[in-house]
């Protein structure tokens, strides 16, 4: 297993691109950015490369909609640029997500579809979109990955809103560059039943990010029983990656120490 350190969520006092030394020197080589649109891109990869570190993961901000048909040209141009940009920088995997969500005046909100689609035809494009996206990918050594975003942190509704629908997405699919992330503070948010989706999809889970419910800090400050969790994947002999998809709630370094004792890694 790995550490992937989220960059938008550690070290909020500085600047992206120094958040990465305090996190190289607290052992985290691979990291995810945010939007990568709006991201300082070079300079982030060549920071990671400076400190022998990795920027593993990133998502477009602006992709559009892969539900809204109206969508389709802009989903296919914004993926074509999103893999130019990761082969470029060396970016193993990137995100994908049925809707866009804009963040405006820090809430993150649904952007509306061009017409009253009914959820069968969102989907339907969705899935027939996703095989177009993936003709691409397969010129690339990219792997896309789905992550359930639970209903009960945007405001508006998204196609893919539920794990068991971004499963059901990645099992159509049936493709080897498109895998699902694990999103602890998503399910246990959105859905519950951490343990049950584990050992029913851990053939498609790339991911696993960490994060408790509802705060999304490190374990031990909400609901979630990390420790099941971390039982259930040494047992499936899990050996991806552990995303600190979370905001220390107060040292960094105790924050990880936190994660350390659950998911070791060597």
């Amino acid at each position: 297993m790995f550490y992937t350190g989220y960059l938008n969520l550690w070290f909020t006092d500085r600047p992206l691109v120094e958040r990465i030394e305090p996190l190289v020197a607290l052992g985290v080589r691979h990291f995810n950015v945010f939007a990568w649109r709006e991201a300082p891109m070079a300079d982030l990869v060549a920071e990671c490369r400076r400190r022998g570190a990795t920027l593993f993961s990133t998502f477009d901000g602006d992709m559009g909609a892969l539900a809204d048909p109206a969508d389709n040209a802009k989903t296919l141009h914004t993926w074509a640029e999103s893999l130019e940009m990761a082969e470029l920088y060396g970016v193993a995997a990137l995100y994908i997500f049925s809707n866009q969500i804009d963040v405006i005046d820090g809430r993150e909100l649904v952007r509306p579809l061009s017409d009253n689609y009914s959820q069968a035809e969102q989907y339907a494009n969705l899935l027939a979109q996703t095989e177009r996206i993936l003709r691409l990918v397969e010129q690339t050594s990219v792997e896309v990955r789905v992550e359930s975003l639970s209903r009960n942190v945007f405001i508006g509704q998204q196609t893919i809103d539920t794990p068991q629908i971004a499963i059901d997405w990645v099992r159509r699919m049936n493709h080897p560059q498109f895998r699902y992330t694990f999103d602890t503070y998503h399910q246990q948010r959105g859905a519950g039943e951490l343990l049950m989706t584990l050992e029913r999809n851990i053939d498609i889970i790339a991911g696993v990010h960490i994060g408790d419910a509802p705060t999304r800090q490190e374990p031990g400050t909400g609901e979630i029983n990390f420790a099941n969790i971390a039982s259930t994947l040494h047992r499936l002999n899990y050996d991806g990656e552990i995303g600190l998809e979370f905001s220390p709630s107060k040292d960094p370094a105790n924050a990880l120490a936190v994660v350390q004792q659950l998911f070791p890694v060597t």
